[in-house]
């Protein structure tokens, strides 16, 4: 789907809604995670779909969660990072937004 020439974001959303979260944590035969292609690749299309994604990935687990501090603390990291146009530091960004995520999921079960 993210490896295609002319990614859809109907298709992606019906992925989303349908698949488990950790699906997006899972790499294919070249190692990547699905995102990354969304990351590396960056156009206007994929940065959509990037966007879209995060909202499903992130936000709506921490909606969940009613975590509201700790959205407080990722939306300005996500609305960076899909605002960056140098290829690598949107990486570092797209590696801390995840490394925050797992860190609150960690917290979380933890707490329970």
């Amino acid at each position: 789907l993210f490896s295609n020439a002319e990614p859809r974001g109907e298709l992606l959303e019906i992925l989303l809604d349908k698949f488990p979260y950790y699906v997006l944590g899972w790499k294919d035969a070249n190692g990547k995670l699905a995102t990354d292609y969304l990351v590396t690749n960056w156009t206007v299309d994929n940065k959509i779909l990037l966007q879209t994604t995060l909202e499903k990935w992130v936000f709506s687990r921490l909606e969940r969660w009613c975590a509201k501090s700790w959205r407080t603390v990722m939306i300005p990291l996500v609305n960076t990072l899909l605002s960056e146009d140098d290829k690598d530091r949107r990486m570092a960004m797209f590696v801390e937004t995840c490394s925050k995520l797992k860190q609150y999921e960690n917290v979380e079960s933890t707490s329970i």
